[in-house]
């Protein structure tokens, strides 16, 4: 089945270990694609699909707007990989070094890091790098010890946390100054992270301040910050428009061609020369290939990412593949040659399904095939009943793009447990009231313990119960222009 298998030993290992790196889109995708594909070798045990990531789950990053609003539940936004990859291997821990030529990689994994044991030098035979994209930050002053991401779940909880314990701050106060910091929110990028998360928020916001009897909807200020004169670009020109001029309609200032100066001292400054002090900063202007990427040696482009062949081959390499974020494929749908496919999930979903076919075609000796997807279109939500959408070229707004929105990425979540869990979750939500809770102390867990034991450990007194952001250690961004899906 591979005539160049590689074991370290007799009976070390199965004769064709398939090392898939990263847990995200393409390494969950196309994991389970092969663990479907080579159900007979892995049951013989000729074959072993190895995964190695940071985190035991997918994040399925479309809902975490939602999931930050309290619409969806955190733990139905993310797909547990030991029970969806069951034939596979799940490591998790982190790829720092590969040494193709000798396909061997260089693991951290939890039990190294705890117990000083080293990294763990994994062989392989196949190599899928999936590793995905990190923050892509500017050196904006401040911005490292305020900012706020929205990358991953956790981010997305500890906003909402975050912006219901700042109302909390403006009802308790008698301090002007302090309250009106406390009731703004900048968020920096225009794409769909910033966009729909902003939406979401103030949505929920909006809401909850019926329960505070000195807070109204007019008192919270929301600025969206974007460097571009457009907002959600991939929903075209029209669509870009109504979505600027939808958010205004609900009192949120939308700075177009502005950039963010510095955020020291709680101070928003933007280019326009704006000065805004405020208690919330959500970055999502941007991401960048993962630094594996740059450690691998592989040939990459101008920004980072992979240089691949149209069959989601590492260029220049045999036995290793590339697709998603981290990866440069070539667009065969337009007449550019130099041209890309889009950093965004439509692609890499499309992209894993070829690539796992192509593994296992390589495997059998029989002919590749190249990667070709039209982009179909992108939808965006603009809080509840409400969105845009461009798809095959028609244009919607308003409920039916909300709507098309939300069945869009339900058909695309993975295995029908998880779309069985959101739909249900729509539907309650759909009959009862929003919940308006703040689990901020959950950042603190051991705090109360801390206190009951005498002031044992790092805190002798409870550790004030700060909202997620607001001066910890800077959080991942989410990117700005690049579609969902």
């Amino acid at each position: 089945m591979a005539p160049e298998s590689r074991g370290t030993a007799p009976g070390s290992r199965p004769g064709v270990r398939i090392l898939v790196v990263g847990g995200g889109y393409v390494g969950m995708y196309t994991a389970l694609r092969l663990q479907r594909k080579l159900k007979r070798g892995l049951r013989s045990g000729e074959v072993e699909i190895l995964v190695v990531t940071p985190d035991p789950y997918m994040t399925y990053q479309p809902f975490l707007p939602e999931a930050a609003a309290g619409s969806l539940s955190p733990r139905h936004v993310v797909v547990p990989l030991r029970r969806v990859l069951g034939r596979c291997r799940i490591v998790i821990g982190e790829v720092h070094r590969i040494d193709h030529a000798e396909r061997t990689a260089t693991v951290t994994t939890l039990a190294t890091g705890r117990h000083g044991d080293g990294a763990v030098e994994m062989p392989y035979d196949e190599l899928i790098l999936a590793p995905g994209s990190v923050a892509r930050t500017l050196p904006v002053p401040g911005l490292a010890e305020s900012g706020i991401g929205f990358r991953t779940v956790e981010e997305a909880i500890g906003l909402r946390n975050h912006v219901i314990e700042q109302m909390d701050i403006a009802s308790a106060t008698r301090d002007p100054a302090l309250r009106e910091a406390a009731l703004t929110f900048v968020f920096v990028g225009g794409g769909y992270a910033g966009v729909e998360a902003l939406a979401e928020l103030e949505d929920m916001a909006r809401y909850a301040a019926r329960y505070y009897h000195n807070i109204r909807p007019d008192d919270l200020r929301w600025i969206l910050v974007e460097a571009t004169g457009r907002i959600l670009p991939e929903v075209g020109e029209a669509m870009s428009t109504y979505a600027v001029r939808e958010l205004r309609g609900r009192n949120v200032d939308v700075r177009l061609d502005t950039r963010l100066e510095s955020c020291e001292d709680r101070v928003a400054v933007l280019s326009d020369g704006s000065r805004f002090p405020t208690r919330t900063l959500v970055w999502t202007a941007g991401v960048k290939p993962a630094p594996l990427v740059a450690a691998t040696g592989f040939p990459v482009t101008e920004r980072g990412r992979l240089r691949c062949t149209a069959d989601l081959r590492i260029a220049g390499t045999r036995h290793a593949w590339a697709a998603g974020d981290a990866a440069a494929v070539p667009d065969a749908t337009v007449p550019d040659p130099d041209a890309v496919t889009a950093p965004n999930a439509q692609h890499a979903v499309r992209q894993a399904k070829v690539l796992a076919g192509n593994v296992v075609a390589a495997l059998e000796g029989r002919p590749l095939t190249d990667y070709r997807h039209a982009y179909a279109g992108s939808v965006a939500s603009l809080g509840l009943h409400r969105g845009v959408a461009h798809v095959f070229g028609r244009r919607l707004k308003g409920y039916p793009a909300w709507f098309l929105h939300r069945a869009y990425h339900l058909s695309r979540v993975p295995t029908f447990n998880r779309k069985a869990r959101v739909l249900a979750e729509w539907i309650l939500s759909g009959l009862f009231t929003r919940e308006i809770v703040s689990l901020g102390s959950l950042e603190h867990p051991r705090a109360e313990f801390e206190l009951a034991a005498g002031g044992a450990g790092p805190h002798r007194t409870p550790p004030p119960r700060r909202p997620s952001g607001t001066g910890d250690a800077p959080h991942e961004p989410h990117e700005p222009h690049e579609p969902p899906g």
